[in-house]
Order: C-alpha cells, then structure tokens, then sequence
C-alpha cells in the first residue's frame, strides 16, 4: 500500500502551485475547473509519484493556523529532498524569499534531520533529508 496523495483546501491555488513548483520541484498537471460548484483545482506530482491535491471553492471556510499549537486535523506533512546540505540550503532560500521557518534545521530525538516552513497558506511543510 502507498499513500496516493494529500489534498489541501486553499483559496490562493496559483501561489499554492507556485510554491510547491519552486521549492519542491512539483509539476503541476492540468487545472480542473467544475463552473457549476465553483471549485477548481490541480494536482502537483513530484519526482517519487506522490502528489499533493490543490482545491480552491471560495465558499470553503479559512481555518486559523496557529504556527506553534497543535489542533485537529493533518498537523504537518514531510517531504524528502535527499540531504542535510540541501535541507539547509532550501531552508535559507525560503527564509530569504519571506517565508516563516517555524523549525530551524536539527537532528530530531528519533533521529532525522529536518527543519519546517509554513507554506502561503500556514501549512506546516517538514523538510527532511
């Protein structure tokens, strides 16, 4: 069994696809657009076949992120890009495009290496060796 993908509600889709395209190295597949309920929405598949669902209905409710406390629901989700110099490297490229490093690089207890960023929409992005 494998995880096929995640699906993400946002009500930014195309700064959505733009991050996970510049830093992740995502492809984004065609837009589907449904008129009649108002939703679209894009899937970026990465290099390993994983893919992340993008869905913007402007009706969806925003959730209030809080970068620190925990609530219900996905509490992060980790992608690889295959070294401790990269993650480091990636960390300080999103830092210096102005995005929020919640978590700066380090050894965890259970041993791996990661840092966190949030992504345009508050979403905590683990990023491990």
């Amino acid at each position: 069994m494998k995880i096929d993908h995640i699906a993400i509600w946002t009500q930014h889709l195309e700064k959505m696809m733009l991050f996970y395209e510049k830093y992740f190295h995502g492809k984004a597949g065609e837009k589907y657009l449904n008129p009649r309920k108002n939703f679209e929405s894009c899937f970026i598949e990465f290099d390993s076949g994983a893919r992340i669902e993008l869905m913007e209905k402007m009706e969806v409710n925003s959730k209030l992120h809080d970068d620190i406390e925990h609530y219900l629901g996905i509490a992060h989700f980790a992608i690889s890009i295959g070294g401790r110099k990269k993650v480091d490297l990636l960390t300080e490229q999103l830092r210096a495009d102005g995005y929020k490093i919640i978590g700066e690089p380090r050894v965890t207890g259970d041993g791996f290496y990661e840092s966190v960023v949030l992504d345009p929409d508050g979403n905590k992005v683990e990023i491990t060796e």
